[in-house]
């Protein structure tokens, strides 16, 4: 098996990639048949973004924080938890904004798309799904459109809904919402387009953001599902994407 080692930054990472690298070799991500990355979520994300061209499975090993995407760091038996392991298909949202000055944007976000208020004052937001407009205006700190494998994430602090991975629906979800003050999101079939667009952009700049990559004084913003696109994640047995999100809604 070519394994390939990735890792973040962090002194930890770094020197368990060392380790495993010296124990079992290495070779470049596009000759390898499973690339194992270590670091914590935001660098399986980013590396699940770099690396999606390849084709090849991504085994996360934490070396982060939280590490919900992760498995458990070990150096031992690895070739056997890779061989054993179980795949999870996860498709990206595609993120298309237009800014105040006319410049286009497109990103694709694995767990959220996030529009966020700017400036001192809330986001007036107009909402659309499937070129309908469902809320004309939303008064908020900002809105959001999470995929299952995202939804334990932002959304979820959001107190959006938490989605079994095999859901084809997106949760979208307010963040503090001011009127109206008791609305707290919509399921959507995956199959939705939503667009937001900025009402007083001017007055009240909206950022957006797809897994950490933002755009400023956004006007509009559409938002679909891009089943084009697939990441595989690996995960040990009986610890995969489904069984952590059933477990993050008993605690």
């Amino acid at each position: 098996m070519k394994i390939a080692f990735t890792s973040s930054e962090s002194e930890k990472a770094r020197a368990g990639r060392a380790r495993l690298v010296a124990r079992y070799s290495d070779c470049d991500p596009k000759d390898a048949d499973v690339i194992v990355a270590l670091g914590g979520d935001g660098f399986m994300l980013q590396t699940l973004h770099q690396t999606r061209d390849l084709g090849v499975p991504v085994y996360g090993m934490n070396r982060g924080t939280v590490g919900f995407l992760m498995n458990e760091y070990s150096e031992s038996g690895l070739v056997g938890r890779l061989m054993e392991a179980e795949q999870a298909v996860i498709n990206p949202l595609e993120m298309t904004a237009q800014c105040v000055d006319g410049t286009m944007h497109k990103e694709l976000a694995i767990n959220e798309v996030s529009l966020l208020r700017a400036g001192p004052q809330a986001a007036k937001l107009r909402i659309s799904v499937d070129g309908r407009v469902r809320m004309e205006e939303l008064v908020c700190d900002g809105a959001l459109l999470s995929t299952p494998a995202g939804s334990t994430a932002y959304n979820n602090s959001a107190h959006g809904p938490i989605l079994p991975i095999g859901a084809e629906v997106l949760a979208l979800t307010a963040v503090a919402a001011f009127r109206p003050r008791r609305w707290r999101g919509a399921l959507l079939p995956k199959s939705a387009k939503v667009r937001f667009d900025v009402l007083e952009a001017a007055k009240r700049p909206v950022m957006v953001d797809a897994d950490s990559r933002s755009v400023s004084n956004v006007a509009y913003v559409e938002i679909e599902s891009q089943t084009a696109v697939g990441h595989r994640l690996m995960f040990d047995p009986g610890h995969g994407l489904e069984e952590r999100l059933l477990q993050e809604q008993f605690i």
